[in-house]
């Protein structure tokens, strides 16, 4: 969500858009405002302690919303409020009524589309988007199955649904050598990598990584789980998933990789043979999108966009259900197929070329311009 909401408004400030993104301070020293570039900047606000887990920032919320305002008060008030994700949501819907001026909502990830992947969120989690969605004059989603998606579990909503399909930096993720990339990871040249990129949390999967390596039972290939521990629960997960590699006897093939800057993720997708995206649920899939963009075949869960992101066959292979199995016999089909593998990089690459950052700031833009000049949804519209 980081790389989305940085890339997409730095592409619309570069549009000429006039852009400020609100963002609590959590830690110290942090300057008020920082511009990242002409017509972006960064606040910070100064809400309730700097470091606090993920699992208290809504106790701080009215805090930040409270900082929010002072700031428009003595810097000019907004033409519009987007909220990137629910915590967002609920200052913006507040910020909204306050203002009077139009409300967009992008997600990312919703409670009841945790629950059905079996990550259940607390239900004032769910009242709370519930609410959001029904004052929102317009919810962006990533992809026609995202849509499909929100439609069925929570119904038409008073505002617009509209697709806005994130990008990829092609400057930065594009193929390269693979021998220089493992240089640069300082991995061996010799040996097959499996790659596993995201938060180790049950909804990301790692566990069915590791086990789908298990299932290959082959010990020349290497596995590195790149990413770090996340949420309340996110060490006892991290243990966990430790504990899988162990009782697998997965040690000597398990590289535990500490979440990495942007910029050298690139070297560890161009490293890989196969990428491997085992979410439970995805609303996009940005770690699928990225590793096409370099070449990388990905083997991914059958679920949300990466659905519209993999073309099962020919840029890697979606799979239906959790059987690690079938993950495992995806990745050794390619793995044992240099001529399927070279096909895949070639309709990888092809096929991420769709996504850029540039066009999906022209259609956020127009979106904005649009509901700019209608009326305002009301929480209490039909």
């Amino acid at each position: 969500m980081n790389v989305y909401v940085r890339e997409l408004v730095s592409s619309l400030s570069q549009s000429g858009l006039d852009c400020t993104t609100f963002t609590r301070a959590d830690r110290e020293g942090l300057p008020a405002e920082v511009l990242i570039e002409p017509n972006h900047r960064v606040v910070h606000i100064e809400a309730g302690p700097h470091h606090l887990p993920k699992e208290a920032l809504p106790e701080v919320s009215d805090k930040f919303c409270a900082g929010v305002l002072t700031w428009m008060e003595a810097h000019g008030l907004p033409d519009l409020i987007h909220g990137n994700y629910w915590l967002s949501g609920v200052v913006g819907h507040h910020l909204k009524h306050v203002l009077d001026v139009p409300f967009v909502s992008t997600f990312h990830t919703l409670a009841r589309v945790k629950a059905e992947g079996g990550d259940p969120e607390p239900m004032w989690r769910d009242r709370a988007e519930a609410e959001i969605i029904q004052c929102s004059d317009a919810i962006c989603v990533s992809c026609e199955e995202e849509e499909l998606q929100f439609r069925r579990l929570y119904g038409d909503p008073h505002g617009r649904i509209e697709i806005i399909a994130p990008g990829v930096e092609h400057a930065l993720f594009a193929p390269g050598a693979q021998s220089g990339a493992r240089d640069a990871i300082g991995f061996p040249p010799d040996r097959p990598l499996l790659l596993f990129v995201g938060r180790i949390q049950p909804l990301k999967g790692p566990d069915l990584a590791i086990r789908a390596l298990a299932e290959l039972n082959r010990p020349d290939v290497q596995l590195a789980i790149v990413g770090g521990a996340s949420g309340h629960d996110g060490d006892d997960h991290a243990e966990d998933a430790h504990a899988l590699v162990d009782e697998l006897g997965l040690h000597d093939q398990v590289h535990w990789i500490a979440p990495q800057p942007h910029h050298i993720l690139s070297s560890w997708y161009r490293a890989a043979d196969v990428v491997i995206v085992p979410s439970r649920s995805e609303s996009f899939g940005l770690v699928a999108l990225e590793a096409a963009a370099c070449g990388i075949p990905v083997v991914a869960s059958a679920v949300g966009g990466l659905l519209s992101l993999v073309d099962d066959g020919s840029t890697g292979f979606l799979i239906d259900g959790r059987n690690p199995a079938d993950y495992a016999k995806a990745v050794a089909t390619i793995l044992d197929d240099p001529t399927m593998q070279a096909a895949m990089r070639s309709a990888a690459v092809e096929r991420a070329r769709r996504y850029t950052w540039s066009a999906a700031a022209a259609h956020l833009r127009s979106l904005y311009e649009q509901i700019a000049v209608g009326p305002l949804v009301s929480c209490e519209d039909p």
